[in-house]
This record gives C-alpha cells, sequence and structure tokens, in this order.
C-alpha cells in the first residue's frame, strides 16, 4: 500500500465521479476511496475493481466525515490525491430559489469541499507529492458565458475555484498541490435532472479519464490555477 498511489474522490456513485474512480482503478492502478450517500451504486461500483473500495458518506455530516476519515485512515498512512467531486445543482434564478436550495447548493458545492481538505491535511502530507482537484464550473470561470437559472451554482464553484488558488500558496510547505478544473456540459444524470432534453457535447467516461490522469500528473505543470475544460470559448 505504501507505494500505490491512492486518492479519494467525491461523488463517486454516478457520472463523473463514477468515471474518475474506474479510470484510476483500472488505468492507473490506484486506490480509490469512492465516497457518496448512495450504497447501492457505490457496491456495484466497487464490484468493477478490486481496487475501489467504497464508503458512504454524507458529506455535509461532520459525523459522517469523521467516520469516512477514520476508515480511510485504517487502511492507507496517506493520501495522493483528493477529488472534491460531489456537487448539487438546482436550476432556478436568484429570485425563484428558496434559502433552503441556496444554502444546500453553498453546503455541498463549497462548505463540504473545504471542510474535507482540511480533515484530509494529514493524510495528504505524508505523500511525497500530493494533488487537491476541485472540481468547478465554467459557470463560475471569471469572464465566461452565463446562463439563466445558474447565479447560485455558479457562485458557489467560483468560492471553490478562488479557495483552489489561495490552497496553493497555503499548503505549498506541505509539497500539496491545489488546482480547480472548471468543467463546460457533460452529459451526467445530473444534468439531465436540471435540464431535461439537453445534450452535452462531452460524455462523463470521457471527461472522467481526463480528470484522473490531472490528479496524477497535472501538479507536476500546474499549481493555484483555476482551468478552463470546455469546448467553447469563456
Amino acid at each position: 500500500m505504501e507505494n500505490t498511489k491512492c486518492v479519494l474522490v467525491t461523488g463517486a456513485s454516478q457520472g463523473i465521479g463514477k468515471a474518475i474512480s474506474l479510470s484510476l482503478a483500472k488505468d492507473h492502478s490506484c486506490k480509490v476511496f469512492a465516497l457518496s450517500r448512495n450504497e447501492s451504486a457505490l457496491n456495484e461500483l466497487a464490484s468493477a475493481s478490486s481496487n475501489i473500495i467504497p464508503i458512504v458518506c454524507d458529506l455535509t455530516s461532520k459525523s459522517e466525515r469523521k467516520v469516512a476519515l477514520n476508515k480511510i485512515n485504517s487502511i492507507s498512512s496517506h493520501l495522493d490525491g483528493l477529488i472534491n467531486n460531489a456537487g448539487f445543482l438546482v436550476n432556478g434564478s436568484l429570485p425563484n430559489l428558496d434559502e433552503e436550495d441556496i444554502r444546500k447548493i453553498f453546503e455541498v458545492n463549497y462548505f463540504s469541499a473545504a471542510l474535507l481538505i482540511q480533515e484530509c491535511l494529514g493524510l495528504l502530507k505524508k505523500a511525497k507529492s500530493s494533488h487537491i482537484v476541485n472540481i468547478g464550473s465554467m459557470g463560475g470561470f471569471q469572464g465566461s458565458q452565463k446562463f439563466n437559472g445558474l447565479s447560485v451554482y455558479s457562485s458557489s464553484k467560483a468560492a471553490l475555484a478562488s479557495l483552489s488558488e489561495c490552497l496553493a500558496v497555503e499548503l505549498a510547505e506541505f509539497g500539496i498541490s491545489s488546482n480547480c478544473l472548471n468543467l463546460g456540459a457533460v452529459q451526467t444524470e445530473m444534468l439531465e435532472e436540471a435540464f431535461p432534453g439537453y445534450r452535452a457535447p462531452l460524455d462523463a467516461k470521457s471527461m472522467g479519464k481526463y480528470i484522473a490522469k490531472f490528479a496524477l500528473e497535472g501538479h507536476e505543470t500546474y499549481n493555484g490555477q483555476s482551468l478552463p475544460v470546455s469546448f467553447s470559448a469563456p
């Protein structure tokens, strides 16, 4: 286990997170700690590779995050990567969103990611060179085209992108790199639910493979960057 790359992936039960986990486990022979609230989907994912360790966890719960970290600590002495992929999207303009939805969007997309990073620092510090990859959105990328119904979601992702830039400075002394990948539209379950009938130009499997490779190699070239990953110009 000491020589095996170990990566934690959130939102791993479906879409991009599932594709990232499969690529890391199968294409790169990494040990993958796959986190999600969906136990049955996680167990199905784990059946695809012995390198995938399913961990049921509601990231908005401090107690559940603690249980998840205890399990990871019992298996591995380090983390080479943390991919904050879990996300929550409600298609609605600010005047039409309930307070509960606004708070949940930020709770999932920003606060849980920031707190998980904080809680994983001990494991990340023990790797020779570790990489935090936060999954943002082109909607939160400065100067990009904006769309109606995504103001709060995009704002939460913009906050995550800024955090990624700041962490590169704060964590440099520990050999921890931090970057944010701002994704354009990808065909996932979350996109289909928020925008029925819309067809994205890229599928989850292709994006998952790209992110998996970036998590393992991207910090050799980038640090503290908020990078667009999209077919369309900002």
